[in-house]
């Protein structure tokens, strides 16, 4: 019940098919079901959850009105029509939390509890785990390999800098009167940096920076304006995306103002601007409570609730499927990238001039995690 929670609601008309007309009211969806509501009575014309719906489309009833047909598995359909602010942006949104939920094994689950499971359901429940353990898997081997990347690079800069000492200590050592002493400075032409490996060095922090990835229906500027798409939390910020992996915008951690979390599944991201139009985008997505926990440790002052706290972590905290994603876990991830981001040296400006990147997190804001998750009792005491 905990996970039943409203998502939106939208003013609409349903088609009633015993009385052959149109009745004004509300279409509300939560994580699990979809209902209407009359405006007059407040009666609940319809009730059904999103696992029974076989088909959605756009559809024109009397080839005039634009609506939206819903059809169940007992082959009942449902029109709705006078959607606001629109039909494609309910479209979107009911479509993104019926295909989460055929996905998911939790989904899958209740349909074996509720109904007979055939053959083809038990196949989708089969697929759809062996599709989520190869995807850990490759998480997994994904990782691995970038922390290989990382010791090999971090193997390349002490060389690099037990050459320079090693030029150093020869240049000290000899004497002043030696005339090559200049010339042991001279790095040969294959061990100068390259700019494309300087390139794709930085286009590998950018990969190794990934914490979560969900997928998410996008709005931008206006309610009308949506589009199916993807979150991409970072290190260093959030990425956007379309339907095709196309980027739409990156925010660097700096850039944001500030995170609304207006629903357990809907937040929205602000840039402040002076003299031009604010970027904001807002998001819903059935993946949300997964991405919540760790928003609120990265940009931990900018988040703001826009409903009651308790209930959201409340809310949060109840389901068996969101404890497996705990808040310890949000901040092992971020830790775990953060090591990733290791310091490179630099040699401009003289040869014993070495530069140190600044950190995507600070030793001050990891300690904040480490003693955050001690607090909850997630993990053994601090040390």
């Amino acid at each position: 019940m905990s996970r039943d929670i409203c998502v939106h609601t939208w003013p609409c008309s349903y088609y009633l098919e015993l009385e052959k007309r149109w009745i004004p009211g509300k279409l509300s969806l939560t994580s699990l079901s979809l209902k209407f509501m009359t405006d007059k009575t407040g009666d609940t014309l319809v009730n059904f959850p999103l696992s029974s719906i076989i088909e959605i489309k756009k559809e024109a009833s009397q080839f005039i009105f634009s609506s939206l047909t819903i059809l169940e598995k007992d082959h009942v359909k449902h029109w709705f029509s006078s959607l606001q602010p629109g039909r494609n942006v309910v479209f979107h949104v009911i479509e993104h939390f019926w295909r989460e939920l055929l996905l998911s094994q939790s989904g899958a689950a209740m349909d074996a509890s509720s109904s007979h499971v055939t053959k083809g359901q038990e196949l989708t429940g089969l697929m759809a785990c062996s599709q989520k353990r190869l995807e850990d898997a490759a998480t997994v081997l994904h990782h691995q390999g970038e922390q290989l990347d990382s010791i090999a690079s971090g193997l390349d800069r002490i060389e690099c800098d037990l050459d320079v000492a090693d030029r150093l200590l020869t240049e000290l050592e000899s004497p002043s009167w030696w005339p090559f002493s200049s010339k042991l400075w001279k790095m040969p032409s294959d061990t100068k940096p390259s700019v494309g490996s300087s390139m794709a060095s930085s286009k590998a922090l950018g990969k190794e920076g990934i914490v979560i990835r969900v997928p998410a229906v996008i709005f931008q500027r206006t309610d009308s304006h949506v589009k199916p798409g993807s979150l991409t939390v970072l290190v260093s910020g959030l990425e956007i995306h379309d339907s095709s992996s196309s980027l739409i915008h990156r925010f660097e951690k700096q850039d944001v103002d500030d995170i609304k979390i207006h629903t357990h599944y809907e937040v929205s991201i602000r840039q402040r601007f002076t003299g031009k139009p604010d970027i904001a985008f807002r998001l819903i997505s059935a993946k949300m409570p997964e991405v919540i926990p760790i928003l609120e440790m990265q940009f931990s002052k900018k988040i703001e609730l826009l409903e009651d706290d308790l209930m959201l972590r409340s809310a949060r905290t109840s389901s068996p499927e969101e404890k497996d994603y705990s808040v310890w876990h949000a901040a092992s991830r971020l830790m775990d990238c953060a090591r990733l981001q290791e310091p490179s040296g630099s040699q401009e400006g003289g040869p014993l001039q070495l530069q140190m990147r600044e950190p995507l997190i600070s030793q001050g804001d990891t300690q904040e995690l480490r003693q955050v998750t001690c607090i909850r009792g997630l993990r053994p005491p601090c040390r």
